[in-house]
């Protein structure tokens, strides 16, 4: 059977709200999150960028939203295999956003299931018909690629808290300097403007 096609890019209507969303990472403790502002003409896969973007995620992996019980996804399985999925780079942000208080969800890294819930907190005019994404706040670093998920971020911040035993020290050469408390909103406003 062939493979869906990654749709063309179409003409994008001018933005008429903003859309001020708080992502916050799913399942983790402390909390992390970021407080985006985004045009309602981006598509879901702008967003995808966006996010990638502002929690400090290397989009090596595999991802989806999840809306009103439909997923959106930007690499289309073969028909007839995998749970059936719209793409992402085909539906606008205004045509899914409908309130304030709205949530949805987006899921990174299939292996680890980083589970994001995006919130709608504000929907205002926008400023213009094309503005740039900004991020206003957020809180902590992402957790590591590839550390297992939430129980594996748990224990990278058991070993950067006291690594005692030679395999926690390991481990921990492995973190880096990874600074569990570290966010610049700066320099991911920095990153976002270089454009959709």
């Amino acid at each position: 059977m062939p493979k869906s096609k990654t749709p063309e890019r179409r003409w994008i209507p001018p933005a008429k709200n903003a859309l001020q969303l708080k992502i916050t990472l799913r399942y983790v403790s402390p909390p992390i999150w970021r407080r985006v502002v985004v045009p309602d003409n981006f598509t879901l896969g702008d967003l995808h960028g966006v996010i990638q973007v502002a929690m400090g995620w290397y989009n090596c992996h595999l991802h989806a939203f999840r809306v009103d019980g439909v997923e959106y996804t930007g690499t289309m399985p073969d028909e007839g295999f995998g749970p059936p999925a719209e793409h992402e780079d085909e539906v606008l942000l205004s045509q899914i956003v409908q309130r304030k208080g709205q949530r949805f969800t987006y899921e990174y890294d299939f292996g680890d299931t980083w589970l994001h819930e995006i919130l709608v907190e504000k929907i205002q005019p926008a400023a213009g018909p094309h503005p740039e994404p900004v991020c206003l706040a957020g809180r902590r670093a992402c957790p590591p690629e590839d550390c297992g998920g939430p129980p594996g971020y748990a224990q990278v911040l058991h070993v950067l808290r006291s690594a005692t035993r030679r395999d926690e020290r390991e481990f921990r050469e492995w973190v880096g300097d990874y600074d569990p408390e570290r966010f610049d909103a700066a320099y991911v406003n920095q990153c976002l403007g270089g454009g959709k």
